[in-house]
């Protein structure tokens, strides 16, 4: 059988490269047993691959059975796929056969195989493996001969790194891998989907067929189709039904295309932005007074080295004119230093007057230490109280008991 003849069993419309790939692949794998992990995003047509495959195969005569397996609660899913005894939990009130029992000798489609939990996860790979399974409240292991073929659309090897999926689960799955493209990368295809859909649609509806004009399949083409597949036939069915205008230009076309993906340019937040770059400029400032001050340092530290006599280069002077003038200008009374001048003479410190002196003082170095601090607390409090340790130890805040025992580790 062709690529061609596939596509018209399956109904599938395009003639991609890609497109053509994945069913060649499809295809080859299919008269085996091999698993298949088929990728591709939502509404790319992922479930027309496994069919294409169980019907390709020796199994085609056997049950194909499609589960979602994201629509299936985590409490109820081993149950559905494989099966459960009398009694094995509240409601089950009898036998039941899973999926893969009932499946046995045919396929079974395993879709969104991401959303399995961890422990049913367990229960697939030993199927893969062995063959084996057990029912939900049983010990006795059945066999059964089943192809699986997954489904995905979420980015597995991130699943794996969130510990989400089982990487060993993931290669077993993966034996051949499908990926279907998205329709933004099959531009070729999207209007003979499109009258493909509007074929159908006007057949199901009883009304003639819609059309686009030239402009409208330019911005039919233009679009970045997110729901691709799937989204376009939303919007075939929608123009067949709601339009009467069979005849569908670019102005039609573009009210059924949300605004949010029709590619127009995002809209930055000006406020935002204005804010962060208030804060460059800030930071820029910042750094740049730093510099300045480090070097102005370094100058002073020079002048004193030379008895207040100094010879200044051209950026030198700029710097320290730039300075002084910022001092000038929010103190216009300080009188630090001379404006120096470029080379022809050297700047000099001037002596300040005796409305300009400050009063000199003699910094001391606190000490930090916690254990200093409550030994001179506690002798302050006991010379207070006149060596009273009750009155002090009320005074300190702390039993007598407890200012005692300072009171002789501090040796007072």
């Amino acid at each position: 059988m062709t690529i061609q003849q596939v596509k018209q069993r399956f109904g599938i419309i395009g003639n991609s490269p890609v497109l053509n790939r994945a069913l060649e692949v499809a295809m080859q794998v299919a008269p085996t047993d091999i698993s298949v992990l088929v990728t591709g995003e939502s509404g790319t047509g992922k479930e027309i691959i496994p069919q294409v495959i169980h019907q390709l195969s020796p199994r085609k005569h056997g049950e194909y059975i499609a589960v979602n397996c994201g629509a299936i609660p985590e409490g109820t899913i081993d149950s559905e796929l494989f099966g459960h005894e009398k009694g094995a939990f509240t409601g089950a009130s009898g036998s039941r056969k899973g999926y893969f029992e009932v499946a046995d000798g045919g396929t079974i489609f395993l879709d969104e195989v991401a959303e399995l939990p961890m422990q049913t996860q367990v229960r697939l790979l030993r199927v893969l493996e062995t063959g084996e399974f057990i029912r939900v409240g049983s010990s006795k292991v059945i066999k059964t001969n089943v192809r699986v073929v997954a489904a995905t659309n979420e980015n597995m090897f991130e699943a794996i790194r969130k510990g989400k999926f089982r990487e060993d689960l993931y290669y077993r799955l993966n034996t051949v891998p499908i990926a279907l493209p998205a329709l933004r990368n099959r531009r070729e295809d999207i209007h003979l989907i499109f009258r493909k859909f509007a074929n159908d649609f006007a057949e199901k509806y009883r009304m003639p067929v819609i059309k686009l004009t030239d402009d409208a399949v330019e911005a039919l083409n233009r679009y970045s189709w997110p729901g691709n597949v799937r989204q376009l036939k939303n919007l075939v069915e929608q123009l067949s039904v709601i339009e009467t205008a069979r005849e569908i230009d670019s102005d039609i076309l573009m009210n059924y295309i949300p605004q949010e993906y029709s590619g127009a340019p995002a809209v930055v937040n000006k406020e935002s932005s204005e804010s962060i770059n208030e804060r460059e400029i800030m930071y820029k400032f910042l750094f740049d007074m730093k510099k300045d001050l480090n070097e102005l340092k370094k100058l002073v530290v020079e002048l004193i080295a030379k008895d207040g006599k100094l010879d200044l280069s051209a950026d030198q002077t700029s710097l320290v004119n730039k300075y002084f003038e910022e001092i000038h200008a929010e103190e216009p009374s300080a009188k630090l230093i001379e404006a120096p001048r470029v080379n022809s003479e050297p700047f000099q410190f001037i002596e300040p007057s005796d409305d300009d002196k400050y009063e000199t003082h003699e910094e001391v170095e606190e000490s930090l230490s916690l254990e200093e601090r409550e030994k001179e607390l506690i002798k302050k409090a006991l010379e207070k109280h006149k060596g009273k340790r009750k009155y002090a130890a009320s005074e300190l805040g702390i039993s007598e008991r407890t200012l005692y025992r300072k009171i002789k580790e501090y040796d007072l």
